[in-house]
């Protein structure tokens, strides 16, 4: 069910490799941290890109955030290597894995509050690394309650998703392509966990993508109810019956499929320009292509990868524009969250050059 434009995309990456190691790395650095950011922001993680981009590339914190969320950004990045090495090793998928993966994510059981009907308080835990022991639904945008399989359920429905997909896989009777997409949406059905599982879902597409040497991807949070309208869309074909739901085609699911195919179209086109595109006024911020249309701002930034503690009389002299101009130019790149200045005087540049 490919189209032709993600066809043809996909043959100019392939016409493109292999990459060198400098792209190859550039690619990496990009990706850890779009993925991990945009992954856990689409769950309510507040971090910001830059804070995500210090803590994974540099190990280092900057602001105010929750302890928590640093700790789940860490543990996201910890499972996004550990899905890339179990891809790369083509051994078949095992609920074992998926389990190991979400434990990675969890880290340890915590207690959630919550409250029965008629208002009464009441608690569940929520255990890494093991399949739901309650219901769980989802009241969408549109005021309707969507149930998931049973706890019940859920362990003989894991070990049929896991078999058909490893049966697929072995025939050849879907693309990877599409082969990733149906999976995404049979497993969320399940929804095999009480937490974590939109999280899971988008580390097992990579996972499936990158095990036959295609690109992986980012669903971008600023997307976010594109890509559940998406999901609610295909629920409306499928209907609400787990039975169904977890045996969806790819027919079925044509809503989520079409905007999963454009979404990895554009995301190989991206990386396309991100590795071929040499223009000093282009520069990369999560996933977008930000073309400056004056060089200066260009300049700005280069001038602050080079000298951290710049001050604007240093700026204003090496750049060669007067005080005001510069002043609203570097407060721009701050509100677009382009660059930050920690409490010790310190720049942080979190934009990527193109060259």
């Amino acid at each position: 069910m490919e189209n032709r434009k993600l066809s043809a995309v996909l043959e100019k990456w392939q016409n493109l490799q292999p990459l060198s190691e400098i792209d190859k790395g550039r690619l990496s650095r990009r990706f850890t941290v779009d993925f991990n950011y945009n992954s856990n922001h689409i769950e309510g993680n507040t971090l910001t890109y830059g804070q995500t981009e210090l803590l994974l590339l540099f190990d280092k914190v900057i602001g105010t955030a929750d302890f928590h969320e640093y700790e789940e950004m860490k543990a996201s990045d910890i499972g996004l290597k550990m899905m890339l090495k179990e891809a790369s090793d083509k051994q078949p998928l095992t609920q074992n894995f998926i389990r190991a993966l979400h434990k990675t994510l969890i880290r340890e059981d915590y207690t959630v509050a919550s409250t029965l009907p008629g208002g009464l308080p009441a608690s569940y835990t929520v255990h890494a690394g093991q399949y739901k022991t309650r219901p769980n639904s989802v009241i969408t945008r549109y005021g309707e309650r969507f149930d998931y399989a049973t706890p019940e359920e859920t362990p003989a429905l894991m070990a049929d998703l896991v078999d058909w997909y490893n049966d697929v896989e072995q025939d050849g009777s879907f693309s990877p392509i599409d082969l990733a997409i149906l999976f995404h949406y049979r497993y969320i059905r399940i929804h095999p966990f009480e937490d974590g599982n939109g999280r899971i879902a988008r580390l097992l597409v990579n996972y499936i993508l990158s095990r036959h040497g295609l690109p992986i991807i980012v669903v971008r949070s600023r997307l976010k109810q594109e890509y559940l309208d998406a999901l609610h869309r295909a629920d409306l074909i499928v209907g609400p019956v787990t039975s169904d739901g977890v045996r969806a085609s790819l027919k079925s699911i044509r809503p989520f499929h079409k905007y999963m195919v454009d979404l990895i179209t554009h995301e190989v086109e991206n990386d396309i320009l991100f590795v071929t595109e040499k223009n000093e006024n282009v520069w990369w911020y999560d996933g977008e292509r930000i073309a400056f249309r004056t060089p200066t701002y260009g300049k700005i930034l280069r001038e602050l990868q080079i000298e951290a503690k710049a001050t604007l009389s240093y700026l204003q002299n090496e750049i060669g524009i007067n005080r005001s101009a510069l002043q609203k130019m570097l407060q721009t790149l701050q509100k677009n969250g382009y660059i930050e200045k920690d409490d010790k005087g310190f720049w942080r540049v979190f934009i990527t050059p193109s060259v």
